[in-house]
């Protein structure tokens, strides 16, 4: 925690793919993602539509740019994005703390090659995620796995931008 607390920012490519009960063949986005620390997360998918996440402390921004739709969500209005959103920011910022909050947390491996199992302790949040998975190599995060609690699953491979 405290090799990723120490990354100020970073910025990656990646891909999506999700597995659905209900789709034949997985759903896959790539796009680029971008932290600034402490707390600001921008996901920018490209394909197949384009769109944009942007986190910023409490604030949530989402916008489909097909459709011409923005939205600005407050996290405490949306507790279970909230506790979704710290998984990934938390583990992002090396914030054990806030992780201990939502979160069972088992760590496995070494620095080269680590896996951090984060269990929902919130009901409300068990009801969405069984586990959410994020794997890395020191202080970069690799991998973020998401199963879900109806068994769809998510797999994110990022991986370094080169300049």
């Amino acid at each position: 925690m405290q090799n990723l607390a120490a990354v100020k920012s970073a910025r990656g490519r990646f891909v999506e793919r999700k597995t659905m009960a209900m789709l034949n063949t997985p759903l896959e986005s790539s796009g680029t993602l971008i932290y600034s620390a402490p707390s600001r997360l921008e996901k920018y998918t490209l394909l197949p539509t384009a769109e944009s996440l942007v986190l910023e402390q409490d604030r949530l921004t989402i916008e489909y740019k097909n459709r011409k739709q923005r939205r600005t969500l407050l996290l405490r209005d949306y507790p279970v994005i909230w506790i979704f959103v710290e998984s990934i920011r938390s583990t992002l910022a090396g914030d054990l703390a806030t992780l201990t909050r939502f979160y069972r947390i088992i760590l496995e491996g070494a620095d080269d090659k680590w896996r951090l199992v984060l269990t929902p302790l919130e009901a409300s949040m068990q009801s969405v995620v069984k586990t959410i998975t994020i794997g890395g190599s020191h202080n970069r995060v690799r991998t973020i796995e998401i199963i879900e609690a109806e068994g769809d699953r998510s797999l994110m491979t990022i991986s370094e931008e080169t300049p």
